[in-house]
């Protein structure tokens, strides 16, 4: 696979993801860092984007629930570049129907080499970061040169 850097831009759209079990410190965590989080666009799944948005009155894009094809829906946007960055607070101790979804969307998530937190303490250090606010270069899988390489087999 051939590689290209693109710019993260200084105002980043970020994914809000929690198992039910991580609901309430995903909530949390958004409660903490509300205005940081204010400067942002955010998507969320289903009840979390409501449950975040009802407390904290952070505008959230809510997608449909993760198990009926939430996760999905990030994975996608994440591959159109609309998602720059994850927190997804999953739940280690809880099997989830929807598995294969949440390693679908941690694969996609590491395929196009955005920044994922899983918990409190990962997402606390990924804010703090001089680099959350600022521009920030990434190296993603170059599509075009891909299909381009592929259609000429």
């Amino acid at each position: 696979m051939e590689y290209k850097t693109v710019t993260l831009p200084a105002n980043k759209s970020i994914a809000l993801v929690a198992h039910d079990n991580k609901k309430q410190d995903l909530l949390d965590w958004c409660e903490k860092h509300r205005t940081m989080l204010s400067a942002h666009k955010l998507y969320a799944t289903g009840t979390t984007g409501a449950i975040i948005e009802k407390h904290t009155g952070l505008p959230i894009v809510k997608l449909i629930s993760g198990p009926l094809g939430g996760d999905q829906q990030v994975g996608s946007l994440i591959t159109e570049g609309e998602v720059d960055f994850l927190i997804f607070f999953w739940d280690p101790f809880e099997p989830m129907p929807h598995d294969p979804d949440v390693k679908a969307l941690l694969r996609i998530a590491a395929v196009w080499n955005i920044p994922v937190a899983c918990n409190q303490v990962s997402a606390d250090f990924m804010v703090a970061s001089p680099l959350f606010a600022g521009e920030v270069e990434r190296s993603i899988p170059d599509y075009e040169r891909y299909m381009n390489a592929r259609a000429n087999l």
